[in-house]
């Protein structure tokens, strides 16, 4: 599986927000007896401990033990969120999300919802797969950091997103592209130009719209259709003149078609 970019960025944004709060907590004892009933400072502590410890997991089940036996107390709130950084730190996604969801379904209006949103959408990006796996988590990942674009234009959190965003869509464009030469092997010229104009239409600013365009100029030839072919290399040479791909399509309609030109 690989990922789109390194995680330290989202570590140091949700330490900025989450880890001052276990601050607040008295250090009284840090014996972690998840399913006994404690006090909150006590289950608390034990929690924050086997954070700093670097045992994800079993703090992320101790913050959910917080939220059980003590749910209407500040410290289950916090708890939430804690849980749902924990079970991302020991890159457990799902769990992750459904912590952070939850915490957004009980605190929509909460000053930290935008982490929350953040943090759900970073555990889908975290996931992304390369382009000959299925893309359904990565457009998930899109998805999310949509919306936190749309609710909180304003936060840093956006502002990371909207990198992201790029990122993801040139790897949605790179599977389109993965697909079209596919059926260009296969000489399914008509299937191949349908991923490649995907590229070009909905992924405009991406990496992948000069060998989009390159490959539209081939297929459209191929089908027989050379006017298309024209257009496809037109554009190329209008907006990336100086790439190899033009170099290939201006070749290739000189070649097919040598009264027209390409641009």
């Amino acid at each position: 599986m690989t990922r789109l970019s390194p995680r330290p960025f989202a570590l140091a944004i949700a330490a900025a927000l989450v880890l001052p709060l276990v601050g607040c907590a008295k250090d009284k004892n840090k014996s972690d007896t998840s399913y006994v009933a404690h006090d909150v400072d006590t289950l608390y502590n034990a929690a924050r401990e086997r954070l700093n410890r670097g045992q994800y997991k079993v703090a992320a089940a101790l913050f959910d033990e917080v939220e059980r036996q003590h749910p209407y107390s500040v410290w289950a709130r916090r708890a939430q969120l804690m849980s749902a950084f924990c079970y991302y730190l020991g890159r457990d996604y799902q769990k992750s999300i459904d912590s952070a969801q939850r915490f957004l379904s009980i605190h929509p209006g909460n000053k930290d919802a935008p982490y929350a949103l953040y943090l759900i959408a970073v555990d889908y990006y975290e996931q992304i797969q390369d382009v000959n796996r299925d893309q359904k988590i990565t457009q998930q990942a899109l998805d999310a950091m949509g919306e936190l674009i749309r609710r909180y234009p304003d936060t840093n959190y956006a502002a990371d997103a909207r990198v992201k965003v790029d990122l993801i869509q040139d790897h949605l464009a790179g599977k389109e592209m993965e697909v079209g030469r596919f059926y260009q092997r296969r000489a399914d010229w008509l299937a191949a130009v349908l991923r490649f104009r995907v590229v070009v239409d909905k992924y405009q600013t991406t990496s992948h719209v000069p060998e989009a365009l390159e490959r539209l100029t081939e297929s459209y030839l191929a089908l027989g259709v050379p006017e298309e072919a024209k257009k496809s290399a037109a554009v190329l040479g209008a907006n990336y003149p100086g790439s190899k791909w033009y170099e290939r399509a201006y070749t290739l309609i000189r070649k097919k078609m040598p009264e027209a030109k390409a641009s």
